[in-house]
């Protein structure tokens, strides 16, 4: 199974965090599949790679409780919703 978790990275007193699609079995800082963004919690920044991000979700990766908080207050899951009902549109179309 994946899950998109947070990795460590920078320096002592300095952390900033990649999300990243990992398998759940590896460590906090093993072999990620994919890096699909950063948090700086310092600056409070956050990138997504949007695409990179719905490809795992439809796979059926599941965030963990910290990564759907950050990924909730970019409001990423109203593009994803929109994004969902699209696809849905777009079968019931074809049937």
């Amino acid at each position: 199974m994946v899950k998109l978790r947070l990795k460590r990275c920078g320096r002592k007193q300095r952390a900033i965090y990649r999300i990243v699609a990992i398998d759940v079995r590896s460590r906090r800082e093993g072999r990620d599949l994919r890096k699909v963004g950063f948090y700086d919690p310092i600056k409070n920044q956050t990138y997504s790679n949007v695409p990179a991000i719905l490809y795992f979700l439809e796979k059926g990766a599941q965030p963990t409780g910290t990564v759907h908080d950050i990924l909730r207050k970019t409001e990423f899951f109203k593009e994803f919703r929109v994004f969902l009902d699209k696809k849905e549109r777009k079968n019931k179309s074809h049937e």
